[in-house]
């Protein structure tokens, strides 16, 4: 529950994270620019997928905030009025209307983080703060982190070789400042601060749009007992997660690694002591 304190800290801040509540979410990219300027992001590609606005497809090496749009035809009487964006009634069908789920995804930054596990050099590190960072000068681009991660984070760069993600703009948590994109977000989409406060804000923002009529409206990632131990960044969402391209129940893909040394330790055992017994059968 204290990955800093696992990590080593002996006296550390308090666990920062992000709490994204795509309800209030109008899908402007602004923290998509903030974030590749205070970064130095280089451009990952503009074209246009057929894919409604979405012309940056998903979380990559070259881009580390991901503005999602998804459009759904919902039924009219399911429908609440949240303020976002939607087609009038009747433009698909009389009793359907369409609706856009719009989402800000960002690296999770897991409490249990298999990309630190399989890393050999040690480019990915925990810092104070309970956040995963990567030291680019010290990856060699072996890319084990990009399979490990549950939520198909971390990338690897084309013609760099090396892994880049969010580092929840670690530079700037030092210097007492909020990261670069949640001082971009108009609406507040996108909040920064001390976990234990996000997950009480984020509580309540649910009852209150459960209140609203909005009953699908959900946490995803705030459960420290879910398999990655609950995510630095969180998320309300207003629909299954696999609607936004989210996995619906993650686990950290290292998991099972002590149980199989375990087992592969003692296979090897069993082999050494039929090989020793079969040839001390043999000079008998």
């Amino acid at each position: 529950m204290d990955p800093a304190a696992e990590a080593g800290y002996a006296e550390h801040p308090p666990r920062m994270g992000f709490f994204t509540d795509t309800s209030v979410c109008i899908g402007c990219k602004a923290c998509e620019v903030a974030c590749k300027e205070w970064n130095a992001i280089p451009e990952g590609g503009l074209d246009l997928t057929g894919m409604s606005y979405d012309n940056s497809v998903g979380l990559g090496a070259s881009t580390w905030r991901h503005v999602a749009f998804v459009e759904q035809a919902t039924p009219n009487r399911d429908a609440v009025d949240l303020g976002m964006p939607s087609v009038p009634q009747g433009a698909l069908q009389d009793d359907r209307e369409l609706r856009w789920l719009m989402a800000s995804d960002v690296c999770k930054h897991c409490t249990h983080a298999a990309c630190l596990d399989v890393c050999p050099t040690g480019s990915l590190f925990r810092t104070e703060f309970g956040t995963v960072v990567v030291q680019e000068d010290i990856c060699n681009g072996c890319g084990y982190c990009v399979p490990a991660c549950p939520y198909g984070v971390i990338d690897l760069r084309p013609g760099d070789g090396r892994a880049w993600k969010c580092t929840l703009c670690y530079d700037r948590l030092g210097a007492g400042l909020e990261p670069a994109c949640a001082k971009a977000c108009p609406t507040d989409s996108i909040q920064y601060g001390p976990l234990d406060e996000l997950r009480d804000r984020a509580a309540e923002r649910v009852d209150a749009l459960h209140e609203a009529g909005a009953e699908q409206a959900r946490l995803y990632g705030h459960d420290p007992a879910d398999g990655v131990g609950g995510d630095g960044a969180f998320f309300l969402l207003l629909d299954e997660p696999e609607v936004y391209g989210l996995p619906p129940d993650p686990v950290v893909t290292t998991r099972d690694l002590p149980a199989m040394w375990r087992r592969a330790a003692v296979a090897a055992a069993g082999t050494v002591a039929a090989v020793a017994a079969a040839f001390l059968g043999c000079r008998r």
